[in-house]
């Protein structure tokens, strides 16, 4: 028998992350990414750029120079910015430096499911901070939560996932000035909104940490590149607890290269909005159809049919869609279904989705 015992409780109460993968589908609007592959020209460029590095040489123990790019584009002083594997990857290091056993973490629900694993596994307490009917949370209940427990971390995300819904940026600030340890806000949809963002916070309050995402809108979920943005003394501590090259030179190139590409960036962005508009203003005319608008490249629907069934209805039919109610406030209540979120694809995509829910739906 091998020593399973021997691993950590924590780890051993815990499922691994698994997402199916599969590729072939008319439309694969179940994880959020972009439905838009960079540009031909953009891969070469990074390529060519990385085909002129030494690979048996190892890459900096930072990618200095994408770093540097950051933290120009967002006026932020240097020493400001961490880029990691992606926001998963800076989540673990947060669970590293903040919390230990018992530590309370202050985590609104529901939220993405990563933030209480990785608490869970390093044995701190989830203080629980339930949405409100809408689906929103109380910026009152959060800090209430955080001053009552005295948790060192309190973690925020605007535009949510998995509910597409925000938080008002004087919200924002009033958590910021009033939990009594370090607010992070993650920011992965950031792009997706009009007005402030959370790094007009840094310059007022040294305990706040922004949280970003090259996976959404720069359309780079396959390269791995997430984002950390705090005070320079901040940001130094935490760094003490990564391990040093986790982003590789190729990373950094394709990041500077779609850097540089703020237009198509904004275009996109553009599209993505006006096809969620369009989409959820047609599911709403499906019968028995309840749509929770988002504010992000997603939104949640509801229907007369069981999720599950539903789901896998328009699977047969070429498109893949998440089931969320694994989120208990998700989940079917008070003789209501339960809900599915849909990502905004491309056109033809959108389409597709349109044709399967209306074959499925008013067949009815």
């Amino acid at each position: 028998m091998p020593p399973i015992h021997l691993v950590r409780p924590e780890i051993r109460a815990e499922r691994a992350y698994r997402v199916p993968t599969t590729l072939a589908a008319d439309a694969k609007v179940d994880q959020n990414e972009s439905p838009y592959d960079l540009p031909a020209e953009i891969k070469r460029a990074a390529l060519d750029a990385f085909a002129e590095t030494p690979w048996n040489r190892y890459p900096d123990d930072r990618p200095h120079r994408l770093v540097a790019a950051i933290e120009a584009r967002e006026g932020l002083p240097a020493g400001s910015v961490i880029v990691g594997r992606g926001s998963n990857e800076l989540s673990h290091t947060l669970g590293l430096c903040f919390l230990g056993a018992e530590t309370p973490v202050v985590l609104p629900s529901p939220m993405f499911a990563l933030y209480a694993s990785v608490a869970r596994m390093h044995g701190a307490d989830v203080v629980d901070v339930p949405a409100k009917k809408d689906l929103t949370h109380d910026a009152d209940e959060i800090l209430s939560a955080a001053r009552r427990s005295g948790a060192p971390l309190t973690i925020v995300t605007t535009p949510n996932n998995p509910t597409g819904q925000t938080i008002a940026h004087a919200d924002l600030e009033r958590l910021a000035e009033g939990v009594p340890g370090v607010l992070v806000i993650d920011e992965a949809y950031h792009e997706f909104l009009d007005g402030p963002t959370a790094t007009d916070l840094l310059k007022a309050h040294d305990n706040v940490l922004v949280m970003r995402t090259f996976s959404k809108a720069f359309g780079l979920a396959g390269v791995r590149l997430g984002v950390l943005m705090g005070h320079p003394d901040l940001i130094q501590e935490i760094e003490k607890s990564r391990l040093p090259f986790l982003v590789g030179r190729l990373g950094e190139e394709i990041g500077l290269a779609i850097l540089d590409r703020r237009d198509l960036v904004d275009q996109r962005v553009a599209e993505l909005m006006a096809e969620r508009e369009a989409m959820e203003a047609f599911c709403e005319t499906l019968p028995g159809v309840e749509v929770l608008p988002g504010a992000a490249n997603f939104f949640l629907l509801r229907s007369p049919l069981d999720p599950k069934d539903l789901q896998a209805r328009l699977a047969e039919r070429g498109v893949l869609v998440r089931d969320v109610t694994g989120y208990p406030a998700l989940a079917g209540q008070d003789g209501q279904p339960g809900w599915l979120r849909i990502s905004i694809g491309a056109p033809s995509e959108n389409q597709a989705i349109r044709e399967a829910l209306s074959h499925v739906l008013r067949e009815e």
